[in-house]
């Protein structure tokens, strides 16, 4: 498989004022581009050409680090792109029942959940990510450096909060915390999370 940059499934002014058009233009047309445009010249030859790209950001993980750290990117701007909606977040009345069950269940509930998810993502050293994963069956809140993803670690991601500069340096500057807030309280397509979640629970 060969690496493309999906459009945005939505204007680039669709998330303001919590994302800009400016950082969107900057986030999606440039810094996702060259994770498409490295990524596809280091799979050439690497022998993970007919791979999917799960398979390949796993068999790339420890062994082929040019080629993983775009495959990575790629695979977690992918959802990423999707994990923001208009009129996104709206607390645990707008949480799909089953995943805010298994939020309750497996998190402590809603308002848990999301100071932890927000937690991991201000205290992630440097760049990286934020999550919420399955694992074993389990919900599980992660962070991440700079490309990985919970993929590598045996779990499945069904939410993550891009905290490298790029994603909220124009926006918010120095201010992660505020930018965490605002995607969780603002930002989160619960849909698509709760859509992620039946397929990684079946």
């Amino acid at each position: 498989m060969s690496f493309e940059l999906p459009d945005l499934p939505y204007a680039y002014d669709a998330l303001g004022p919590y994302m800009s058009a400016e950082t969107l233009e900057y986030h999606h047309d440039k810094h996702h581009q060259a994770y498409v445009t490295n990524g596809n010249k280091l799979l050439d030859g690497s022998g993970l050409e007919g791979k999917s790209l799960e398979e390949i950001v796993k068999e790339s993980f420890g062994k082929n680090a040019g080629l993983f750290n775009n495959a990575g990117q790629h695979y977690n701007h992918l959802h990423f792109w999707n994990w923001m909606a208009p009129n996104g977040g709206g607390g645990a009345a707008k949480v799909p029942g089953n995943l805010l069950k298994a939020i309750e269940s497996d998190l402590g509930g809603y308002d848990k959940m999301r100071d932890d998810f927000m937690n991991a993502g201000a205290t992630q050293f440097g760049s990286g990510w934020c999550w919420l994963a399955v694992k074993g069956g389990k919900l599980e809140v992660m962070k991440t450096p700079n490309g990985e993803n919970p993929l590598v670690n045996g779990a499945t991601p069904i939410l993550g909060c891009d905290v490298w500069e790029h994603s909220y340096y124009i926006d918010y500057r120095n201010a992660r915390p505020k930018y965490l807030e605002a995607f969780v309280d603002n930002l989160v397509n619960w849909e698509y999370v709760a859509e992620l979640y039946e397929g990684a629970s079946s």
